[in-house]
């Protein structure tokens, strides 16, 4: 799909799955809106994070508080903008109090952020926090011990990492969020050769069925 047609169907997954989400869940109840993610639809890289904070619920955009800043500062290290990329959350609307989603209020909301997955097609994930770790890899991983790790989940490299608030919140995380950051311009490299090999690999196959086709004729 091209940008256009991506941020149309995006635009349409967001109409179903907020009405969808509404009737199902009381989640928006004392929200002032859904916040669906924001950035280029694009894009080969998919930031995933938890859920929107009084912020974000306010002005409608992920990441716009105090963790928004961190994360624009961990992209500007590493030469992006968040123009580059697309933020979205796990869920979309802000919990009370900012306290965790519940396991029935990820399930709502699951479908919605499954389905901007499979719209901007991303070849790398790259997971904020526990929740957002645990919804692309599973249950069972501890986020201190495979942070900065790149996994393959689905045909696509998952990079989990800490959240920016827990960088804020816990200063030591900090310079590991930054380490860990540092690793995305080489992931980022080494997916683009898997590419260009995988294609050169395809059109050598292609071009030796052709030859064989014609030596047999």
């Amino acid at each position: 799909m091209t940008r256009e047609e991506k941020e149309e169907a995006l635009n349409k997954l967001n109409e179903e799955q907020l009405a969808y989400c509404i009737q199902h869940s009381t989640l928006h109840v004392g929200t002032k809106q859904a916040v669906p993610g924001s950035g280029n639809p694009d894009t080969d890289i998919l930031f995933i994070g938890e859920a929107p904070g009084q912020k974000e619920d306010e002005l409608g955009v992920p990441f716009v508080g105090a963790a928004g800043k961190l994360l624009s500062d961990l992209l500007e290290s590493i030469g992006m903008k968040r123009e580059d990329i697309f933020i979205a959350n796990v869920i979309k609307h802000r919990p009370p109090g900012n306290r965790d989603p519940l396991p029935d209020e990820i399930a709502v909301y699951a479908p919605w952020l499954a389905g901007q997955i499979e719209i901007i097609d991303p070849k790398i994930i790259i997971t904020l926090g526990r929740f957002s770790m645990d919804f692309i890899l599973g249950t069972g991983f501890s986020i201190s011990k495979i942070h900065g790790q790149p996994k393959r989940k689905n045909g696509r490299v998952v990079v989990p990492l800490y959240h920016p608030a827990a960088a804020l919140y816990s200063g030591n995380l900090r310079p590991a969020l930054f380490a860990d950051f540092a690793k995305i311009p080489k992931i980022i490299e080494i997916v683009k050769e898997e590419q260009i090999s995988k294609k050169s690999s395809s059109k050598e196959k292609s071009e030796q069925k052709v030859e064989t086709q014609q030596h047999l004729l």
